[in-house]
């Protein structure tokens, strides 16, 4: 779940979360190994009967909850959550703990762009020995994917963030503009809102990685190819970041989008007063928007996200993370017990009942969980859509094994074309150029 904003750190900081473990994969390694290989299946019974300590870190609010119905139900068993930071704060805490082989957790959140990352350098345990493996099936396309690296699987899916059109439906009536079917469509509703009050935007938009690479991503782009330390990177040629740049560079260029950053003040300000109308956004909106926008109550919807050709339905996901098991814990049976039951045991009820969005098909198909009513989004049957949308994954998306370096650095190369008079391509080239000459000094053999 993305609650909150993403703390961009540069990348010399997190450089030495590859630097820990990549000398030691070799060149034909296929994506790490982590510290899982030769266990067998948890008997998560015994283990929990047995108890004993361990130790998460992790920022999703809704935990808190889990961890106290955890202790309830194996009162032999006591779990230390720590929050030690938000996304790259926490990761960079969790490479400076591994580096000096001291306080690392035995579980950690991960967000799925960071999973490979963390993983090549041998600093998740492989999960599909300890029963990771047999849960083939239980979550949704997307996020399943999203945790395996190689051969291995590095963590579990908490939630998931297909994406979805939300949108103010009374600035589209008070304007007269249909809800947008095509992003063509979505370029002429930019326009007449815009026309119509000048003060009033479809979306804002300074740019973000996690956004530009998810809609590359539903356009049925893969400037990404990942084959264990071999990885091609091309966001000059790749036919789906092309059709994104083709669209998204007219906003810019026409001032269509307003200038603020997302979860600042000036945001929640715009999508409560209606200068901001639409968030083309992950499934774990819903409660940010109820609690920090309830001036927004009865006048938001959510709708299929707008396609890149009429009559297809393809969805990517944006946000959402796992829980992993760090290498060098020294309780990893344990840690898999607690990240079985927070993933697809009891626990995601819990996390349903805080308002999270889950990634198990279980739920996701259920008739209880796709009729509810939302109140804040007029009645609407919410669920319906977004579950749709988690099932409309485009397939074959990779992140790179250096996705967290490669995201702080975005502001600087591509985000100039928000603030300068370059362009997205030109900043895409710059990303893809800076991003390519940090992974060939990882290790890596870097096409573009």
């Amino acid at each position: 779940m993305n609650a909150r904003p993403r703390h961009l750190v540069r990348g010399t900081a997190l450089a030495g979360v590859l630097a820990l473990g990549l000398a030691a994969c070799g060149s034909g390694d296929d994506g790490g190994s982590g510290g899982g290989g030769d266990a067998a299946p948890v008997d998560t019974a015994a283990v929990l009967d047995k108890g004993g300590e361990i130790t998460v870190w992790a920022w999703e609010p809704t935990l808190e909850d889990v961890v106290k119905d955890f202790e309830e139900a194996y009162p032999n068993v006591t779990v230390n959550l720590e929050n030690v930071g938000t996304s790259n704060d926490q990761y960079t805490a969790l490479q400076n703990a591994i580096a000096a082989g001291d306080g690392v957790p035995d579980v950690a959140q991960v967000e799925y762009f960071a999973v490979p990352q963390f993983a090549i350098s041998e600093a998740l345990t492989d999960l599909g020995p300890l029963g990771a493996d047999e849960l083939d099936g239980t979550f949704s396309t997307g996020p399943w994917n999203s945790v395996h690296s190689g051969d291995g699987v590095y963590g579990l899916p908490m939630d998931s963030g297909p994406m979805a059109l939300f949108y103010n439906e009374d600035v589209f009536a008070k304007y007269g503009v249909e809800v947008p079917t095509t992003w063509d469509e979505y370029l002429e509703a930019a326009r007449t809102i815009h026309e119509k009050d000048p003060k009033a935007y479809i979306a804002n938009d300074i740019g973000d990685a996690g956004f530009t690479t998810s809609m590359i991503w539903q356009a049925g782009g893969q400037p990404y190819q990942v084959d264990g330390t071999d990885v091609t990177i091309d966001l000059t040629g790749d036919e789906g970041t092309q059709k994104f740049t083709e669209v998204w560079q007219q906003l810019i260029d026409e001032d269509l989008l307003a200038p603020v950053g997302s979860w600042s003040d000036e945001w929640y300000q715009g999508l409560g007063n209606g200068t901001i109308a639409t968030l083309t956004i992950g499934a774990w909106m819903p409660a940010n928007l109820e609690s920090g926008v309830p001036q927004g109550k009865g006048k938001w919807r959510v709708a299929e996200m707008p396609q890149w050709e009429a009559g297809q339905h393809a969805t990517s996901e944006n946000g959402g993370s796992s829980l992993t098991v760090p290498a060098a814990s020294t309780n990893a049976e344990l840690a898999y017990a607690f990240v079985d039951y927070a993933t697809h045991g009891d626990g995601v009820q819990t996390r349903l009942d805080g308002g999270a969005f889950p990634a198990t098909t279980a739920d996701l198909e259920s008739e209880e969980f796709r009729g509810t009513e939302s109140e804040y989004f007029g009645g609407q049957k919410i669920n319906e859509v977004l579950a749709d949308s988690a099932a409309n994954v485009v397939e074959g998306w990779q992140y790179l094994p250096f996705q967290v370096y490669a995201n702080s650095i975005f502001n600087d190369t591509v985000g100039q074309a928000y603030v300068s008079g370059t362009t997205l391509d030109d900043g895409l080239a710059t990303w893809q150029e800076q991003s390519a000459t940090y992974g060939n000094g990882q290790g890596f053999t870097v096409n573009k």
